[in-house]
């Protein structure tokens, strides 16, 4: 049996010490890190920097542990460090710009053709002045004039329900309409 070689003779005397003055900081960590964890997974979108996160703030906590008085507050402490660290994360983070000569265009969108548009707009009007009047009002005031159904109602004196419900199968019987086919 060989025996350690030791330059100082008080170190080769001392016991080590089977209770460590952080015994209670690990027995903390056992019993409340799932509780923990899920604070931080709440902080952070996504769960490996959650750990990251937790780990941080106990790391802050063990070293400010025997500074802490109160150990029954020492949630709020931990707690207040997640919260301080993801806040320094957030404004320590790397934002992705970079300088350039040009800024990219957007692509224009194609010019539609007016002749197109109005064949649109009369064929829509034609099919508009198919609907029964009460019908046609409803959807000329809401569409056509951008009235808010409650506006509709109190223009036609009638409920909002008659508006929806008329405004409704108005909207299903243009959908229906074989002139407007083409142009969907």
């Amino acid at each position: 049996m060989t025996t350690p070689v030791c330059t100082n003779a008080s170190q080769a005397a001392a016991p080590v010490p089977s209770y460590t003055p952080y015994t209670s900081f690990s027995s903390y960590v056992r019993a409340r890190g799932p509780v923990l964890l899920r604070t931080a997974r709440s902080l952070t979108a996504n769960p490996s920097d959650a750990e990251d996160l937790l780990q941080t703030a106990l790391t802050k906590t063990y070293v400010a542990w025997d500074r802490i008085e109160d150990h029954r507050a020492l949630d709020g402490y931990v707690r207040r460090a997640l919260l301080n660290t993801r806040t320094s994360q957030w404004r320590k983070r790397k934002v992705d710009e970079f300088v350039c000569d040009e800024l990219p265009e957007q692509e224009p969108l194609p010019a539609t053709d007016p002749a197109e548009q109005q064949v649109l707009h009369d064929a829509m009007w034609r099919a508009v002045t198919k609907l029964p009047d009460r019908q046609r009002a409803m959807v000329v005031l809401r569409y056509y004039e951008d009235l808010s159904e409650a506006q509709t109602a109190e223009v036609l004196g009638v409920s909002i329900g008659t508006v929806k419900s008329a405004v409704s199968r108005a909207l299903g019987k243009l959908r229906d309409d074989p002139e407007l086919t083409p142009v969907r």
